[in-house]
């Protein structure tokens, strides 16, 4: 395998932050991905990180940062890796409620009664270890448990489209799921088909609610979004016009610091807060619209 290399830096500014990302797109050698990410600790600062297949220009790293008022960027060697056989021995099947999620090499470990979950250990993002994914599986589950059938559900910024696929398990009616990155969706349909739920399962482009396919099956009695705080916050108005009275929305992404201004900016949107859940640092609400 070949050698591969990151380099990151961090900035202050949003806009400055994007601009750099931009900006390291003209290197030579090219990364081969770039990522523009909020620290999700309250300080406002902004990392930018580029993924490379060649050692970077350093000099030309050390210009771009400076010209943009960033830290000195860190260049780091990534070891070679078999990824893909390094997160399936490491990645053990979790129980979520009724939900077993797994990856193909533990399919016989499958208990009697479970609704299993298939997630490939390609596509391990959003698998149920993370304590935002499990929380919103155990919370889709208690609301399966106290009587809830959803009928019209939908996953907004899907990722893995496990929740998805898990609210498609026990109910029959379609479920939409929404991602705002096209690998991602790409990455959801392959374990749409995987689950052979593609009957029951369909995966958009979007950011939010912006799809016609969302649109035109509006207003949800269940939404999820396990997205970021921020991100959570921007979508308090669109998730109170697209989810019907009665209906839920769980949230997760959210630090345990973070909970209550999300459940404030939801609270002033309508929404009353049914059911707080921790896992680790991570907190996942159960939100209704009385």
């Amino acid at each position: 395998m070949a050698t591969t290399y990151t380099a990151f830096t961090k900035l202050s500014e949003k806009g400055r932050a994007e601009a750099l990302g931009e900006a390291m797109e003209d290197l030579d050698p090219a990364p081969h991905g770039v990522g523009v990410f909020e620290i999700e600790d309250g300080s406002g600062t902004w990392e930018v990180g580029g993924y490379f297949t060649e050692a970077p220009n350093e000099i030309e790293l050390a210009l771009l940062a400076a010209g943009f008022g960033a830290t000195a960027f860190v260049v780091s060697e990534v070891p070679d890796t078999d990824w893909v056989d390094k997160v399936r021995r490491e990645l053990t099947p979790v129980e979520a409620g009724r939900f077993f999620v797994y990856g193909s090499h533990d399919a016989d470990k499958i208990p009697d009664g479970a609704e299993p979950l298939l997630i490939e250990a390609a596509m391990a993002f959003g698998t149920g270890h993370h304590g935002t994914t499990l929380g919103c599986l155990k919370a889709l589950d208690h609301l399966a448990q106290n009587g809830f059938v959803g009928k019209s559900v939908s996953d907004i910024g899907c990722g893995t489209a496990v929740l998805a696929m898990g609210a498609a398990r026990i109910w029959s009616d379609t479920v939409i799921a929404s991602d705002i990155d096209e690998v991602a969706v790409e990455v959801a349909e392959a374990n749409v088909r995987a689950n052979d739920l593609q009957e029951k399962v369909m995966c958009v482009e979007a950011a939010g609610f912006g799809h016609p396919d969302l649109a035109a099956r509006a207003p949800y009695d269940l939404v999820f979004a396990n997205i970021l705080k921020q991100p959570l916050i921007d979508l308090a108005p669109d998730m109170a016009k697209n989810i019907a009275t009665g209906g839920y929305a769980i949230l997760s992404g959210i630090l345990t610091r973070q909970a209550q201004d999300v459940v404030d900016v939801y609270q002033g949107q309508g929404f009353d807060l049914y059911k707080k859940d921790v896992n680790g640092d991570w907190v996942t609400l159960i939100l209704t619209k009385p």
